[in-house]
């Protein structure tokens, strides 16, 4: 039976109308479409260039002050969280984000493009090799990082401290409240899901490009839009496969093996390239990052205007900018539980040292096959089609053939779990932050990224699809400053409440009217199921929270009761120019002890446990009567007030209340 989809419908349709209007640049004006991209890449980058560049340098010294300021203690949850994940697994997990299509197909073509026609020194010269590898772990090091880091703390942040939903208009709550429910909230999620669907096509297209050219360097298949266009199906059917039959244990392992696959072959070049000196290189290369770092983060080339800025430095910052709702999303997933301290210094190191490695091991091995035994064809190769360069490389190293192979099938597996895991991100984001939604949403989005893919690179090759993301991720761009402002502000809320409640010796978070104790025994000696949580959130919880919604409406002060995710319920109350008050009740399970009397009952017990809008410390009021859960409202509520109304609170923002001003 036909299930409905789950959408959120001016995000869904308001994506879909922006992505059908590039795509119909191409099947409206196919003979023009490549001179409109032109024009549209050149007018952004001329009057927008600077942004872009300013707004990336932002974004990495806010992460770097919330991480190393008092901002960093804060956790990505309650008070009391811990990680869902064992910090190895984390930082394993990590590791593997940072890998993909892009590090496959620039490992080689970016440093040896650098090493041809550096920014400023002359070509093929020793200064030169330092340009080239000082510029790429530039364009693949922290500051694509920092723009990761923000929206995934965002995500994780809002999400799972506030528990509002996983979607980026989530971030902005400290700043419009319950206006991300409204048009503007509509606008930023629109403009996510418009940027990660062209920062993915754009990733599609480097990718089918270099499965292109690898298969014509190992059976003589041709290279043209025909031909790629005929991957790009394929492949976007078997991602399709994958989303329709919920391999996803399957793509995991596949991606999994991808990754240990790709560092062999890592470690292969590493042995049989010059070892000695790649070791050496890495060390100046992280000198010379360092180096240059602050001067290439502000550097516009204002003084001598150069359009190797533009086809490099600013094109990687928007499709890192696009990526990030993709990435973001990932990291926030396993990163519940974690300090911002920990998240930042994790998310911006352990990927891009990865990286940093990685491009020394196949850049400075190129440069030096170069130099020496390839006499200059190696870089020639390379300038007349980058996609060529891995392939063309691996002949100067032993077992061609099948490193080549290897190398294709990597893409390959990247460009599918790309594909599938990219469209279950826009899909939730576009279904309002609902994780579990129905197959056939995730098919669509799957079938359109591919279309799009497709679509531009008929109508003008990479280059279109670059264009594509230059434009989708200009608006996203002030998203990601706004998000930057948003979290200083709820973070600065936080710290400010928890200073407060020290001060005042406030206690803990407890249920104000508890049980007695035979009702307490009988709950410990009996699991609740979700199914028996639910249905007292539905029959006391409900009502009692609707009782004192009411008596605040009354009052003046208008309070919704809302409908949660996975049973749960919550009362919200708005209030200008403060932290709304929020009483929420969630179905939560919990891990029975190993040595448990339970040994006949499930591995959980679930509990109707309490959160708060100030992330603070929950518990458990399953069993409690109406009576009970009104006066722990009540308790709550006062304690808020304490809070917002103190007179620090009025000192240190002018104003009774200010938490989030």
């Amino acid at each position: 039976m036909f299930k409905p989809f789950i959408i959120n419908r001016p995000v869904f349709f308001g994506s879909v109308f922006i992505t059908l209007v590039f795509l119909s640049v191409g099947v409206f004006f196919p003979t023009r479409a490549e001179t409109i991209f032109g024009t549209i890449e050149r007018f952004l980058l001329e009057n927008f260039g600077w942004f872009y560049l300013l707004a990336v340098g932002i974004v990495l010294v806010a992460v770097l002050l919330m991480c190393l300021g008092r901002y960093g203690r804060l956790r990505l949850g309650p008070d009391d969280a811990t990680p869902d994940f064992a910090f190895l697994s984390w930082l394993a997990m990590l590791f593997a984000a940072g890998m993909g299509i892009g590090l496959m197909f620039y490992a080689v073509g970016e440093p040896m493009s650098h090493f041809m026609a550096p920014p400023t020194a002359e070509p093929r010269t020793i200064e030169a090799t330092r340009e080239a590898m000082a510029v790429t772990f530039f364009h693949w090091g922290i500051h694509a990082w920092a723009v990761y880091a923000v929206v995934g703390l965002s995500l994780a942040y809002f999400g799972y401290r506030y528990n509002l939903p996983l979607t980026i208009r989530s971030g902005l709550y400290p700043l419009l409240k319950e206006k991300i429910n409204g048009p503007i909230g509509h606008a930023v999620d629109i403009f996510a899901v418009v940027g990660t669907l062209f920062g993915i096509a754009t990733s599609m297209g480097f990718g089918v490009t270099q499965i292109n050219a690898g298969l014509n360097h190992l059976i003589g298949l041709p290279i043209s839009p025909q031909i790629q266009i005929t991957l790009i199906a394929g492949i976007t059917l078997l991602a399709t496969i994958s989303v329709v039959t919920g391999l996803d244990k399957g793509v995991r392992i596949l991606s999994e093996t991808n990754l240990v696959i790709a560092v062999l072959l890592m470690l292969f070049v590493l042995v049989v390239g010059p070892t000695a000196d790649l070791l050496r290189s890495f060390v100046q290369n992280l000198g010379l990052y360092l180096d240059s770092l602050l001067l290439r983060t502000f550097n516009i080339y204002a003084y001598e205007p150069t359009p190797w800025i533009d086809a490099w430095t600013l094109f990687y910052w928007t499709w890192w900018i696009s990526w990030s709702p993709f990435v973001g999303m990932f990291i926030a997933r396993i990163s519940r539980g974690r300090t911002v301290r920990e998240f930042i210094l994790a998310v911006l190191f352990i990927p891009a040292g990865f990286t940093f490695f990685w491009m020394t091991v196949f850049g400075n091995t190129a440069i030096s096959i170069d130099t020496g035994v390839a006499a200059g064809e190696l870089g020639q190769a390379i300038a007349a089609d980058i996609s060529v360069g891995l392939f063309q490389f691996f002949e100067y190293l032993p077992f061609p053939a099948l490193t080549s192979t290897l190398a294709v099938l990597l893409v390959t597996i990247f460009f599918i779990t790309s594909s599938d895991s990219g469209s279950l991100v826009i899909d939730s984001i576009a279904a309002g932050g609902e994780t579990v939604t129905t197959t056939g949403q995730r098919v669509f989005w799957c079938a359109l990224q591919g279309i799009v893919a497709g679509s531009l690179l008929l109508a003008g090759g990479l280059d279109a699809l670059q264009s594509a993301t230059i434009a989708s991720a200009l608006p996203f761009t002030f998203v990601l400053l706004a998000l930057v402002w948003s979290l200083v502000v709820g973070m600065r809320a936080d710290l400010h409440q928890q200073a407060h409640a020290a001060a005042r010796h406030v206690p803990g978070a407890q249920p104000a009217a508890g049980l007695t104790w035979q009702r307490r025994l009988a709950l410990i000696l009996h699991a609740p199921t979700q199914a028996e949580v639910e249905k007292f959130i539905a029959r006391e919880v409900r009502p009692a929270l609707e009782q004192v919604a009411q008596e605040l409406s009354d009052t003046g002060r208008p309070t919704q009761v809302a409908q949660e995710e996975h049973g749960g319920v919550a009362l919200r109350s708005p209030a200008d120019g403060s932290r709304d008050f929020v009483y929420g009740v969630s179905v939560t399970p919990q891990r029975l002890a190993s040595l448990s009397p339970l040994q006949t009952r499930p591995e959980f017990r679930f509990e109707a446990r309490t959160y708060f809008s100030s992330g603070g410390r929950g518990y458990d009021v399953m069993g409690m009567h109406r009576e009970q859960l009104i006066a722990d409202i009540l308790v709550q509520f006062e304690r808020y007030l304490a809070v917002v109304q103190s007179p620090e609170a009025q000192l240190l923002h002018g104003a009774p209340g200010h938490d989030f001003e």
